[in-house]
């Protein structure tokens, strides 16, 4: 208990720093994250309608994934230098996967009955796309966001030997002086922070599902 109160009393008297640090942070996951899903969103969809594109794009995010946060981040600084930038490019690359696993999954797994009762009433494929399997994968797609965000909060940690910043400066910095208070200090706002857009995701995503239902209903009625 006390170990904790000595790591409150650290946060508080370094408290400019904690926020410059918390902000790097959560900018750093938000960017990349953003990133992620502009580009994991199209390639999941195109995937589902190319088979070369499906094998090819999920064979590039396996291989990302596979590879420890540390030696994505060691790869990608010497391309792009040490700084915010390279700690961007690391957790993009680690964050692609579950949102390009999750929106395959979510277009792939549309009822097959909906999708013909699409085409028989004459739309597109795009058409149906657009108006039929991405409103009903979106749960899906938001739960592969939702999972990404999350990991990225851990790996943003690891940024730090790169100089991107974030709380893993506490976290490091307190390891190589020993300072068990500065440790905690910067983890445990970290898990906090994991913990709450977890929370805060799950929610909308529950959300998200619950009115999957009547939109799938209403879209049979409708054919």
């Amino acid at each position: 208990m006390s170990l904790l109160v000595e790591s409150i009393q650290y946060l508080f008297d370094n408290f400019e720093t904690f926020l410059q640090l918390l902000q790097e942070h959560v900018f750093l996951v938000v960017v990349a994250e953003v990133a992620a899903v502009l580009v994991a969103l199209p390639v999941g969809i195109l995937a589902t309608r190319n088979d070369a594109v499906k094998r090819y794009a999920l064979r590039v995010g396996n291989v990302f994934h596979t590879i420890p946060p540390l030696a994505v981040i060691a790869l990608v600084f010497p391309f792009v230098g040490i700084g915010m930038k390279s700690g961007f490019v690391a957790l993009w690359a680690y964050g692609l996967l579950p949102i390009l696993i999750n929106t395959i999954t979510g277009i792939e797994e549309v009822d097959e009955s909906t999708v013909e009762a699409a085409r028989g009433v004459g739309m597109t494929e795009n058409q149906i796309l657009k108006s039929v399997q991405l409103p009903l994968a979106v749960p899906v797609i938001f739960a592969g966001i939702r999972t990404s965000t999350i990991i990225n909060v851990g790996n943003g940690y690891l940024a730090f030997f790169i100089g991107a910043g974030g709380l893993g400066d506490w976290v490091v910095t307190g390891i190589a002086l020993f300072n068990n208070p500065q440790i905690l200090a910067g983890a445990i706002p970290g898990a906090l922070l994991a913990i709450g857009l977890d929370l805060a995701l799950g929610r909308v995503e529950n959300r998200l599902r619950t009115g999957d239902e009547p939109g799938q209903r209403s879209t049979t009625a409708a054919a």
